[in-house]
């Protein structure tokens, strides 16, 4: 917006076109020497020590003044965004009644992250993680027609999730502030469908953590308990980021681990010949693969790791029934195997087995033959009901070693062939497939003789296309054109406000404190005085206030009676851009010292009375 100088500001300015001027003496920044002691991440550590954020208890946070700002704008740029795909905003109840849930059987899906209330009547409640239930019923009991869509709706809500171990200050926390949207269409495709909605988000996801002045990457991902057939995560890059990003460098391909494709592999045979008789070695008290190697002199590599899963119903999209048998019908039990140094993915196991699974009940494993944790490929034959899925590496031949379906103890010289035998020409009972995580290293997926990396990221927003997943389970429809009943296409998009600040902290900050992105700091200009008894400064504080104000700058004005050390040390902290100093020194030369937050090395430079307003309002826009 332009200022009444003729120069336009463009960060966080209000809408009546003017910025504010703060006194520190008059907020609440208490600043802190020192670290809590449970503080480990970058954002915890700084958030608390900046006086941004205070603990209440495990996993809950006060937001204090300046985190407050910065919460605001980051909100207000959401909004705008949102606005501007088409949604508009609204505002639900925290309580989501448990009925809803009973309908869509999302609370089976959450477990113990669910918070539960019961009032006096009885009556159970959930504190909402999301309001995919709620906003359903609202719309259920609110459109009738086609011709009410498409429609979208968000909200920015305190949301909650009883997290058994909250670390990291705001990034893995049980309360917390979050943008949730949601979008209702007659069809997928075509004008106002799923896909036209959902692409409209991306694009205002893009916009809104480019506006934040965010590192950030889109990577395919997983659904996890939302549910829906595809998904997009939008990641912080940072080096401390709690996810791990797989990307190709030639084709752009981003993906998280959970979701990432590997590129074409070998497969074998299992026509290699045996590597010597199978020898079985008695292995007490070792726990984990590692251990175990190292007792058998066997590296990772040349090990083979079986996970138990159970089916528990149809893969979603697919006209499966759930019949008993294994010959083409539906298998219980599904073992996943693949080498020792990787890792089974739960979300492939479903795609390459057709059917929707969950880690194996131990108790009910072991009940059904299963020697959990010395399990082999050899159950394919000894546990009836299960199909083996083979990972493309583990399918190789040469020497393997693997456990051997007793408690205790491994065999040496497993082979494929010889273990198995018959059912590895039959797909009713053996897969070969992409099971496993990606690995740095793994060929792309995208380009011939590219290879994946390896990043690390936080994530802070999500979007989903969830289909009909939750119209069909709480009644959701409406009649088309042709007077057909039609069950409602939805689509969902959430965004962590709260942990976009944290994650922008991970990002952005260095040995002295935090170095906000002008567009969400919650302050743009910090004026120090050295003499805040004294009127000259004080003048010239308010001039340049003023100025700035008037361009849309807000200001944040340290008029506290402390040593110019202590001043300094707690503006490196807060990590407000722009550092304005009046001293006797600079104002015998005609000028104001300047320095930028980012500017880690050295002192600030004086600039001239006539130059400083504009050297902040291009810093500021740089």
């Amino acid at each position: 917006m332009a200022g009444n100088d003729g120069v336009t500001l463009g960060v966080g300015a209000r809408s009546d076109g003017r910025g504010v001027a703060h006194r520190w003496a008059e907020t609440l920044i208490p600043t802190a020497r020192e670290a809590p002691a449970d503080a480990e991440t970058p954002s915890h550590i700084w958030l608390v020590r900046g006086g941004y954020i205070r603990k209440v208890s495990a996993g809950v946070y006060d937001y204090l003044p300046l985190a407050w700002r910065v919460l605001q704008k980051i909100s207000a740029i959401v909004r705008e965004e949102m606005e501007g795909a088409g949604s508009r905003e609204l505002f639900m109840p925290v309580f989501v009644p448990m009925e809803f849930y009973n309908e869509t059987k999302r609370h089976e899906a959450y477990g113990d992250l669910l918070f539960t209330v019961t009032d006096r009547k009885g009556n159970v409640s959930a504190l909402g993680p999301t309001h995919e239930e709620t906003i359903t019923e609202m719309v259920k009991g609110s459109i009738t027609s086609y011709k009410q869509l498409p429609l979208g709706l968000f909200q920015i809500q305190t949301k909650f999730r009883d997290e058994a171990r909250p670390r990291a200050g705001l990034l893995r926390c049980r309360e917390f502030i979050m943008k949730d949207a949601y979008s209702f269409h007659v069809d997928v495709e075509g004008v106002g469908g799923l896909n036209e909605a959902y692409d409209a988000m991306y694009r205002a996801y893009s916009n809104t953590f480019r506006r934040c002045g965010l590192d950030y990457s889109a990577v395919e991902a997983e659904s996890g308990p939302i549910g829906g057939s595809a998904s997009h995560e939008f990641m912080v890059n940072c080096e401390s980021g709690e996810d791990t990003i797989m990307k190709c460098p030639a084709s752009g391909y981003a993906a998280n681990v959970e979701k990432c494709e590997i590129g074409e592999r070998a497969k074998g045979t299992f026509q290699e010949p045996a590597t010597g008789e199978l020898t079985e070695v008695h292995t007490p008290n070792l726990p984990g693969i590692d251990e175990v190697g190292k007792f058998m002199k066997v590296k990772p590599d040349r090990m083979l790791k079986t996970i138990v899963f159970q089916v528990t119903g149809p893969a979603a999209g697919t006209t499966q029934m759930m019949v008993g048998g294994n010959g083409g019908g539906q298998p219980t039990w599904i073992i996943a195997t693949v080498k020792g140094d990787h890792d089974v993915n739960e979300g492939k196991v479903k795609q390459a087995s057709g059917w929707q699974v969950a880690l194996g009940d131990e108790k009910a494993a072991r009940a059904a033959g299963f020697a959990i944790g010395y399990v082999s490929p050899r159950t394919v034959n000894t546990v009836p009901g299960t199909l083996l899925l083979i990972d493309n590496d583990a399918s190789l031949g040469g020497f393997w070693a693997t456990g051997a379906d007793k408690p205790d103890h491994h065999v040496k010289h497993f082979n494929w062939r010889r273990e198995v035998g018959e059912k590895l020409d039959d797909l009713s009972y053996v897969k070969v497939a992409d099971i496993r995580n990606a690995m740095a290293g793994d060929p792309s997926p995208r380009a011939a003789g590219a290879q994946l990396v390896a990043a690390r990221g936080i994530e802070v927003g999500h979007i989903f296309k969830l289909g009909t997943k939750y119209s069909d389970a709480m009644g959701l429809s409406v009649l088309d054109d042709k007077q057909q009943k039609r069950s409602v296409t939805m689509g969902c998009y959430g965004i962590g406000v709260s942990r976009t600040m944290a994650a922008c902290v991970e990002m952005s900050h260095d040995s002295n404190g935090i170095i906000w992105p002008a567009a969400i700091a919650p302050y743009h200009v910090l004026i120090t005085l050295m003499k805040p008894d004294d009127p000259k400064q004080q003048d010239v504080a308010k001039d340049l206030a003023k100025r700035l104000n008037d361009a849309g700058a807000d200001v944040l004005i340290d008029d506290r009676d402390e040593r110019p050390g202590v001043k300094f040390k707690d503006a490196d902290i807060v990590g407000i851009p722009v550092r304005l100093t009046i001293g006797d020194k600079a104002l015998e030369q005609g000028g104001v010292e300047f320095k930028l937050r980012r500017d880690t090395q050295g002192k600030g430079e004086i600039v001239a009375f006539d130059g400083v307003f504009e050297r902040c309002i291009a810093s500021l826009n740089g």
